[in-house]
């Protein structure tokens, strides 16, 4: 099984480049139309669940082609650029508007998260696609690399698990009927696994192409899996 020196064999390359700058892209777009409740085929669901799920398949692709150590330092970049956007957003809303502009009720409405909110936001990102990415590349070494849909749709499992269980509930325990917040967690959860297992045949497209084109296929045999460890 390939280990160890590979990892940093396409540290710069323009492939793995274009799947963190889409990583990135993905999140940040995904918060900014989370605000918008929707129903599908009777589910009710977020704007961004229809996109957000793809930051999932992202990772996969970047922890089954270039290891967990490379998909820990793409994580923090997401949030680190999360935490920005989210900062220059919260400034264009304080900031005294122009008296010809008569929009504030409307920016406030689209991009005026509460604390709380964006605290469930974070929290839930970062759990979640830490014990994504290490679930699979854990199952990958016991695995000897095979079943690759098994491992990708087993850290979907639980990786949204985590994402859905703790965003809702740090944002509307309390606030929600625990009915209704066990069902839409629920459905959420339900509508992410399905994504990821739908995607799956693109998921094995993309992996594939990387890693002929990289020349890559790491496994994480020796790698200490601390989301924290971000000098290894």
């Amino acid at each position: 099984m390939p280990t160890g020196p590979q990892t940093e064999t396409a540290r710069h390359s323009t492939l793995f480049v274009m799947v963190v700058a889409l990583f990135v892209t993905n999140l940040l777009i995904s918060n900014v139309i989370a605000n918008k409740a929707i129903e599908l085929f009777g589910y009710p669901l977020q704007a961004a669940d229809l996109i957000f799920p793809i930051s999932y398949i992202l990772g996969d692709v970047l922890t089954e082609v270039y290891g967990f150590k490379r998909a820990r330092r793409v994580i923090w970049i997401g949030f680190g650029c999360n935490f920005f956007a989210m900062v220059a957003i919260q400034l264009g809303l304080h900031l005294p508007a122009h008296p010809d502009w008569h929009d504030q009720g409307a920016y406030e409405a689209i991009l005026g998260n509460q604390p709380r909110i964006l605290a469930a936001s974070f929290c839930a990102y970062l759990v979640g696609e830490f014990v994504n990415s290490v679930v699979l590349a854990k199952m990958k070494v016991w695995m000897a690399g095979r079943h690759l849909w098994m491992r990708t749709i087993g850290s979907t499992v639980l990786g949204q698990g985590f994402d859905t269980v703790i965003f809702l509930g740090i944002a509307f325990y309390g606030i929600w009927p625990s009915d209704m917040l066990l069902s839409v967690m629920l459905s959420q959860w339900l509508f992410k696994v399905s994504y990821e297992a739908l995607a799956t045949p693109l998921t094995y497209l993309v992996v594939n192409t990387l890693k002929r084109a990289e020349g890559i296929d790491v496994y994480d045999t020796h790698t200490h899996f601390s989301p924290f460890a971000v000098r290894e």
